[in-house]
């Protein structure tokens, strides 16, 4: 089965950029695909605890629960190592379901 893999590189600065690639990768995780969200630059954030809470752009999801939907239809999210080592995120900031990828 092919990975998909969905990269998101926005975090509040954006947040239809930052809610778009979860929908589409939660598309593919619901239809049984091996689906992954890398989260990079800033969208990094998003793997942190309590980021994501209240973040909803007009017309889409809110934010949070759909990366919970996504974890739970079995998707997965990586951290880029690169993103989260210059701006101080390490393992115990993030969210259940999340991890660090090493890029660098």
């Amino acid at each position: 089965m092919p990975r998909l893999i969905f990269v998101d590189t926005h975090g509040k600065d954006d947040s239809e950029r930052a809610t778009l690639p979860f929908i589409a990768a939660n598309v593919a995780a619901v239809s049984g695909q091996e689906a992954y969200v890398l989260l990079t630059i800033e969208g990094v954030w998003l793997a942190t605890t309590g980021y994501a809470d209240g973040i909803q752009h007009d017309g889409m999801p809110a934010l949070r629960p759909l990366m919970d939907e996504f974890l739970d239809n079995g998707g997965r999210i990586w951290a880029c190592g690169a993103c989260t080592k210059p701006r101080g995120i390490d393992e115990e900031q993030l969210v259940k379901g999340a991890q660090m990828v090493p890029f660098a």
